[in-house]
């Protein structure tokens, strides 16, 4: 690890790129905002490294130098427990943005919860095989970052495989079974908040898939290679995109701008355009209160807040079952507000 080298956090979501560090134990991590984190190292992984960036020098100087100077593998002595004699092996996925979950990036995870080294392999099923999506090796106790990977890729996670054997370095071990454990990801629940849950192994919520737990492989997650060699015989089903699937009816777009909702407004005050908005506003609603699952947009602009906040009380006063949230700034900028009728 080196200044400039694009890190992410293995505990919680986020990372930055490496301006420093404290000692040997510490990294200082500059984040999207222009904080500088101090993280352990160990804490965090590589996932770009520094092209050549020239760095210019301070008063101060930093010590550059590799999380693990000059340590052989064989000395590597991980912390043991009782329990982590036994294999515990998961997947986790947490979502970059849980406000955002039709739109945003999710992240996997590897996690080893055991005294034993892995080497993985972490595959997802295609038409014509398997495609290995990441291959390495995770050290004890510990949790490690396997990819990024956006809605659009969604489909193509729905079956994974794990393949993967425990060892242990310099000493000796049990013997362990080679694992090749099959999962069917239920990518709906990737839309869904409640899905993402507090767990132990993240500060985040997340979506935890167990693979091996005391030894043995998850049965129900488990597919035998006849079942897989049957299923890639027939011809495969078409897959539901779950974004079509929840969004059944058309989005409504109202315009609450006084100048679209009257030809004329002289004589009128900026409370008598407010009342004339917010009954605009209750029309719609009521119109609407029965259509479960119609989403409506009502496009209000900045402004001083004064409609919007409006907006807010009279959602809170007389629709408490409506869920509501910010538009899409890429579509509406800060100006808009939608609400799904539930």
């Amino acid at each position: 690890m080196k200044i400039g080298d694009k890190v992410r956090f293995l505990n919680t979501t986020g990372g930055g790129v490496v301006k420093g560090f404290q000692g040997k134990d510490i990294v200082l991590v500059e984040d999207e905002e222009g904080f500088d984190i101090p993280v352990l190292i160990r804490e965090t992984v590589v996932i770009e490294p520094a092209k050549d960036i020239q760095v210019k020098s301070s008063a101060k100087p930093v010590e550059v130098f590799q999380a693990h100077p000059q340590v052989k593998e064989d000395e590597y002595k991980p912390e043991e427990t009782k329990e982590g004699e036994q294999l515990g092996v998961y997947l986790a996925y947490l979502p970059i943005d849980i406000k955002n979950l039709s739109t945003t990036n999710l992240e996997c995870y590897l996690v080893n919860d055991s005294n034993y080294f892995l080497s993985f392999n972490y595959m997802n099923r295609t038409e014509k095989g398997w495609l290995s999506r990441h291959a390495g090796n995770i050290e004890p106790n510990t949790k490690l970052f396997i990819e990024e990977f956006d809605k659009s890729e969604i489909n193509n996670i729905e079956h994974i495989c794990l393949q993967f054997f425990a060892y242990k370095k310099g000493k000796e071990f049990s013997l362990k079974n080679a694992y090749s454990v099959d999962i069917h990801i239920d990518t709906v629940k990737f839309y869904k908040l409640h899905s993402f849950k507090e767990n132990d192994y993240f500060e985040d919520e997340a979506i935890i898939y167990p693979v091996v737990r005391r030894d043995l492989a998850e049965r129900e997650l488990t597919i035998s290679a006849k079942e897989i060699e049957e299923a890639m015989k027939q011809k495969e089903r078409p897959r539901i995109q779950p974004i079509e699937k929840k969004e059944k009816k058309p989005v409504l777009e109202i315009d609450l701008h006084i100048t679209e909702l009257l030809d004329n407004t002289n004589g009128l005050s900026s409370s008598d355009m407010l009342e004339y908005q917010i009954k605009r506003f209750n029309e719609v609603m009521e119109e609407n209160k029965s259509n479960k699952g119609q989403k409506i947009v009502f496009i209000h602009g900045k402004g001083d807040g004064v409609l919007k906040n409006t907006i807010l009380k009279e959602l809170k006063a007389k629709y408490k079952s409506a869920y509501y949230q910010d538009a899409s700034f890429r579509e509406y900028g800060y100006g808009a507000t939608m609400v799904t009728i539930k």
